[in-house]
């Protein structure tokens, strides 16, 4: 019994390490596109995502181990319309991967599948950290989600052809739930419609367009720029004569500013998660939703 005992126990072992080994390298720039993944490929994928819900994606260090995780890659996820331009270009570059470079199947602009909003018509860097593409963060409108889900099993079929009847049934499965999900979101972010806030930065702009919300102030004075004194007093200002319902900021936003405004006029300050991992509710995809309009109806109620 013993021998086979251990034959069968190396067996396993052997059999752990190539499926293991046989699991697609998905590197993510952003959580929402490695939960995304996730969603589609279950196990035949690792999930690897370069930030986190607590880090400002426009500003990453491109760190040597970010470059070897790139360098592994079977395919690279990015939110793209510049969004991660301070950072990726030098990991394409330093990886050396080829299988990921921007042109091949292995890697997927999420931003180019999508109707982008907020597209200048005036390209001037003293209008602020604006982005010639168009607004890159898209995912907050769940209906570029299931756009994205579409292209994102194609390709992983594409890359993975081994695997394609699960990309495709994991894909279904996934636009399934999630087309259930868009419905009662829409039912019940309803109540949010014409709802004026005061943003942060520009992060929310595909969300509150699902939404039909209006954006009535940001507290940065230009899209990138930090809330200065000046700029606040007159928000302050602004806000009492003709106020918001919330004032919004991210997870990865310094809390000062919104509450800065808060104190003064009494508007509530609330944090949102932005994308999956923000909150202790928004582990994936779909609580990410919930979370966000959660948060935004217990301001308007």
């Amino acid at each position: 019994m013993k021998p086979t005992l251990k034959v069968l126990t190396l067996l396993a072992m052997a059999l752990a390490t190539s499926t293991a080994a046989a699991a697609l390298n998905v590197f993510a720039c952003e959580p929402e596109w490695g939960a995304l993944a996730k969603e589609i490929g279950g196990d035949r994928v690792s999930v690897y995502s370069a930030t986190t819900a607590l880090q400002d994606p426009h500003r990453l260090e491109a760190k040597p181990s970010l470059i070897a995780r790139m360098r592994s890659a079977d395919i690279v996820v990015c939110s793209g319309s510049d969004l991660e331009v301070g950072w990726l270009p030098l990991l394409f570059t330093q990886s050396g991967n080829s299988k990921v470079q921007p042109g091949s199947p292995g890697y997927l602009e999420a931003s180019q599948f999508v109707a982008r909003l907020e597209i200048p018509r005036v390209i001037d860097r003293s209008l602020g950290d604006i982005h010639p593409g168009g607004n890159p963060h898209i995912h907050l409108d769940p209906r570029n989600i299931a756009k994205i889900a579409d292209v994102l099993s194609q390709r992983l079929a594409q890359i993975d052809p081994a695997h394609a009847v699960g990309y495709k049934a994991g894909s279904a499965a996934f636009l399934e739930r999630w087309q259930q999900a868009i419905g009662r979101w829409e039912g019940e972010g309803a109540r949010l419609k014409g709802v004026p806030i005061v943003v942060y930065h520009k992060d929310l702009s595909y969300f509150i367009n699902w939404l039909g919300m209006r954006e009535v102030g940001s507290l940065e004075p230009k899209p990138g720029i930090p809330p200065t004194p000046s700029h606040l007093s007159e928000l302050v200002e602004r806000m009492k004569r003709d106020p918001a319902r919330a004032v919004v900021y991210s997870a990865y936003n310094s809390p000062k500013a919104a509450e800065f405004l808060a104190e003064r006029t009494g508007i509530k300050a609330v944090l949102l998660p932005f994308t999956v991992g923000g909150s202790d509710k928004a582990k994936d995809l779909f609580g990410l939703f919930d979370d966000t309009i959660g948060r935004l109806l217990a301001v308007v109620k």
